[in-house]
């Protein structure tokens, strides 16, 4: 089964950039988007940024302009930039892999923990 490992998450400051990669087993080939989330402390996992294999991605208002999705698929992974990061941003993110925008039965990642501090 396929497994999703992220890593390059850590402790920075406001303005700070991170950047964030989903490595895959092996290739999915039954996905055909990957996705980015983010679940802080007391509150409900967001979806952040996502994007389709063959191209076009999405990203919630918290975080356009600020992070980017990207992927190399010839090394199965997925990467998320982020700059000018904020206080705001500290959750724990994890990525996704799944058939379609909602992400359901997606394959999951364990997660990696981002903090800024101010």
């Amino acid at each position: 089964q396929v497994q999703l490992v992220e890593s390059g998450g850590g402790l920075v400051r406001t303005g700070d950039s991170l950047r964030l990669s989903c490595a895959a087993s092996t290739r999915t080939f039954d996905t055909q988007v990957g996705g980015w989330f983010r679940q802080a402390p007391g509150k409900k996992r967001e979806q952040i940024a996502a994007i389709h294999w063959r191209g076009g991605t999405y990203y919630a208002d918290s975080v356009k302009a600020r992070f980017t999705i990207s992927t190399n698929n010839a090394k199965n992974t997925l990467y998320l930039q982020m700059n000018n990061l904020e206080p705001e941003d500290t959750a724990v993110y994890s990525c996704a892999a799944a058939r379609d925008l909602t992400f359901q039965l997606a394959i999951r990642g364990q997660g990696t923990q981002v903090t800024v501090s101010s």
